[in-house]
């Protein structure tokens, strides 16, 4: 049986070959006869597994020794939540007689301006919007910000940005010479600045500039690396702070689940992880460093979207298709495109489901095509998709 390509934005398509080990680790983990679905998070066998995951990403990703890998729930959304929390217990403790502090964040579409309105719910009176890709004019985010217009605080609690907009299909180039990279010389000169960025939808399919400078990286899995429900974490070791004491001194109380000092204190096991997500995770992990690990992705990964984006603009030059994002702030991960014409948009999604691509529709929200390109699907899945689109574009 051939299984259709899962075009889908998350959860997303899995090595069919980890699909294939983790059936079989199904019926017995490590060979202790136990399921990994039944096993006892603290078995010896699995709390062996989570370190060998744990050093997958740190080996893969050069993370440095001065940063946790910590592995949790909620998903990208929980975190919008605990990173307010925790870096105000963090500036409580280094600030115990200050005001009110600032939280900066950078909103280039759907998901950091999400996380900006949590940060906002949970009472956080002065969030700072450092910069907003919409601009004056627009209600759409079509771009990532030129470095000009960022402005940022000169001592925030936290600096917040989103690296791949999933819904909008906008990404930071990893480039430093590009105006579409993230704008780090324009950063306060603190030392140990609380920069906080989610990576969930491009975690682990290309490196991650000057992550040493981030207080906290976090992603979940369920794009590049694994099924929903884990939460992968890299935290610097100073934010690993006693909430307790912070909330003591002022500061909000923070949900000992949600606190990062707990998770790590336990090694990811204060209570039941997500292990049968943790285990497919360090499968695809395991598979990706045989391959080459993000080196591989980067190089496999650019090529896919170097020949989406010019069959869409080859599509644009006939007038059939129009790209959502300006060219250079364009994601590697989810190309979104409008198909233009009075049913056309239900034409190519019945056609290409014809030929076996599915989850091309985009998020309900925007509407249009959203190809998401993650590390599973192949540079010749890619093609099958090219040729529909410059087919479909004649």
């Amino acid at each position: 049986m051939t299984r259709p390509i899962n075009f889908g934005a998350g959860p997303s398509a899995l090595p069919e070959s980890v699909l294939k080990d983790a059936s079989d680790a199904l019926l017995d983990f490590e060979g202790t006869g136990i399921g990994i679905a039944e096993i006892s998070h603290r078995s010896k066998e699995f709390t062996a597994f989570v370190k060998k995951t744990e050093t997958l990403i740190r080996t893969q990703l050069s993370v440095p020794p001065t940063h946790h890998i910590l592995f949790t729930q909620g998903g990208g959304t929980g975190q919008f939540s605990a990173v307010v929390y925790n870096f105000l217990a963090r500036y409580r403790l280094l600030h115990p007689n200050d005001a009110e502090p600032v939280l900066d964040y950078v909103l280039t579409g759907s998901w950091s301006k999400k996380a900006s309105e949590e940060a906002k719910r949970l009472g956080a009176s002065r969030v700072h919007i450092a910069a907003d890709a919409r601009g004056q004019s627009s209600k759409t985010f079509t771009r990532i910000p030129a470095h000009s217009e960022y402005t940022f605080s000169p001592d925030p609690a936290l600096i917040y940005y989103c690296e791949n907009e999933t819904v909008d299909g906008v990404q930071f180039s990893h480039d430093a010479s590009s105006p579409a990279s993230f704008p780090f010389d324009r950063l306060p000169t603190n030392t140990l600045l609380p920069l906080v960025a989610d990576y969930s939808s491009s975690f682990m399919s290309r490196s991650i500039p000057r992550l040493a400078d981030h207080a906290l990286i976090f992603a979940g899995a369920q794009k590049n690396v694994g099924p929903a429900g884990l939460t992968i974490l890299i935290v610097r070791n100073d934010c690993l702070v006693d909430v307790d004491a912070a909330a003591a001194l002022g500061a909000p109380p923070v949900p000992v689940s949600m606190a990062y000092k707990t998770i790590a204190d336990a090694a990811s096991l204060y209570n039941t992880p997500s292990v049968l997500a943790l285990y497919i995770s360090g499968l695809v992990l395991d598979r990706s460093q045989k391959l080459g690990g993000v080196e591989y992705y980067e190089q496999v990964n650019r090529r896919k979207a170097e020949k989406v984006y010019d069959a869409l603009r080859d599509g644009e030059a006939r007038g059939i298709y129009r790209a959502k994002v300006e060219q250079g702030s364009g994601s590697w991960m989810n190309v979104v495109f409008d198909v233009l014409g009075d049913g056309a948009e239900a034409k190519f999604i019945a056609g290409a489901e014809q030929q076996g691509m599915k989850a091309l529709k985009g998020h309900r929200s925007v509407g249009g095509i959203r190809a998401s390109l993650y590390n599973a699907i192949t540079e010749e899945q890619t093609d099958h998709l090219v040729a529909y689109m410059r087919q479909f574009s004649i």
